[in-house]
């Protein structure tokens, strides 16, 4: 994908995420997740090899984005929240290749770059649910099959297990050091019915087959890695 500038704020020259800034967020994300935890990943082979792809992700935990990139067997963009680009991980996200995202109205910099992204067959890292919660994607936002529709792009769910189990001794906001999680990709499908449409009917009859999808992609994952008797 071509670099595009832009001014941002204050008048600072952007530039849109670059497939090498997504590849060297992934070098950090293995060095990191390998180094402070145990990822077991299962089944990144379902992850297409070339082309635009949507990685749709349960979000309970701040790590659960960064132990994607570091697991993926592909760079991935993720669409983060805006308030996480400050200070210095304003510069250094962006450097990455992580998308910034208004989620209080529609970010069109943010769908331009995301729908780029996608267009020039690269990986676009979602978190279908739009902020942390119980990860369990009961409540999805239709920007999920806006983007797999508009960028013709096969969707992947992934569930990240584990990251909420137990809270570190020595930083309680995270995982124990070294313990385990799991990252368990799922089928590849797609998000519309073949005809291309996106008016609204199409993208929320999209929506809750999405929903179906990843909800039974997670209840699955919970008990093929035995963590749903934990859950129960």
């Amino acid at each position: 994908m071509r670099r595009h500038p832009h001014r941002g704020e204050a008048g600072r020259e952007v530039t849109a995420p670059t497939p090498r800034g997504a590849a060297v967020g992934r070098g950090i994300g293995i060095v990191l997740m390998y180094g402070l935890w145990k990822p077991r990943v299962l089944g990144a082979w379902r992850v297409p090899v070339t082309g635009p792809v949507i990685l749709a992700v349960n979000h309970s935990h701040m790590i659960d984005g960064p132990m994607l990139m570091g697991t993926a067997p592909r760079p991935v963009h993720f669409l983060i929240k805006e308030e996480a680009f400050v200070g210095p991980l304003d510069p250094f996200l962006r450097g990455i290749g992580q998308l910034k995202v208004d989620r209080t109205t529609v970010d069109r910099k943010a769908v331009t770059d995301a729908i780029g992204v996608l267009q020039g067959g690269g990986v676009l890292g979602i978190f279908p649910e739009g902020t942390r919660g119980e990860g369990d994607f009961a409540s999805l936002r239709a920007g999920l099959a806006y983007f797999a529709v508009r960028g013709g792009a096969p969707i992947v769910p992934v569930a990240v297990l584990g990251s909420t189990d137990r809270r570190g001794r020595l930083i309680r906001g995270l995982p124990p050091l070294r313990s385990r999680v799991d990252v368990v990709f799922g089928d590849a499908f797609e998000a519309g019915d073949g005809s291309g449409r996106r008016t609204r009917k199409a993208l929320d009859d999209a929506t809750v087959r999405i929903q179906e999808r990843l909800s039974a992609h997670l209840e699955t994952a919970k008990r093929f890695t035995g963590r749903w008797a934990k859950l129960e």
